[in-house]
């Protein structure tokens, strides 16, 4: 009765084949994970011996060797070595408060020459907009010279005109003699230094500006002639903002001087 019994029990289910088979899994799957852990460890094990040298050299040139940089001469140029001796890694020593301070002055330097190289070429950008011909910066000096000669001309007229009548009441005043000349001749003779003095300020800041119109004109012409013979013979290329009403303009360079 009893065998029967046992040959009766049904054999076991699927569900308890799988959950074997998952209990096996789980365990190859830690057992990977420790090993792979081991491995992290003896190999950061085995970095930080091989990486552990330092070798540096102090302020009075003696060489140094240690497993760590000492604190005060963590600053200094050193080197990282392996177990072997050999360079695994290189430090600069830390800038100093005057290499720092040179540091500044060099970027203040480039930063000056950008400026002065976008001011130039702003300018250029200019020259090219505003003439398109070299006969045309010719007409412009003309133009602005003769504005300023006729203010030097006026005053030259206005000056000798002074002149005669300082003349004629310095005459006056020498035929008096001792008698002296009337005290409205005198006030005369001292508005007509002072006018003559103001005149001839003007006169003279007139050449100046003269001299200086003349000189700019003269460096824009040879910057002109720079860029045209360079090629940079359009302003299509340039941005529109920057060519005054934003039509490109062919410069043409031309034989003839003025």
């Amino acid at each position: 009765m009893t065998a029967n019994r046992h040959r009766q029990q049904p054999p076991r289910g699927r569900s308890e084949i799988g959950v074997a088979a998952s209990r096996r899994t789980h365990s190859h799957a830690l057992e990977a994970a420790l090993l792979l852990a081991f491995m992290v460890l003896a190999f950061a094990a085995l970095r930080d011996a091989h990486a552990g040298t330092y070798k540096w050299t102090d302020e009075k040139g003696v060489v140094h060797y240690a497993d760590k940089m000492p604190a005060d001469a963590v600053n200094r140029a050193n080197v990282q070595l392996d177990s072997q001796g050999r360079a695994l890694k290189r430090i600069d020593a830390a800038p100093t408060a005057d290499e720092l301070r040179a540091k500044v002055v060099d970027v203040d330097k480039e930063k000056q020459a950008a400026r002065e190289r976008e001011e130039a070429a702003r300018r250029d950008r200019a020259l090219l907009a505003t003439f398109t011909r070299e006969d045309d910066i010719e007409l412009a000096r003309s133009r602005a010279l003769g504005t300023i000669d006729g203010q030097l001309q006026s005053a030259r007229v206005y000056a000798a005109q002074l002149t005669r009548r300082q003349q004629d009441l310095l005459e006056k005043k020498i035929a008096a003699g001792s008698k002296g000349v009337a005290p409205a001749i005198e006030r005369e003779l001292e508005s007509i230094e002072r006018e003559l003095s103001r005149t001839n300020a003007l006169i003279a800041e007139r050449r100046q500006e003269s001299a200086s119109v003349n000189a700019r004109y003269d460096a824009d012409k040879a910057r002109w002639r720079q860029l045209a013979a360079a090629g940079e013979t359009s302003l299509s290329a340039l941005p529109p903002s920057q060519v005054g009403n934003g039509a490109p303009a062919q410069v043409v360079p031309t034989s003839g001087r003025r």
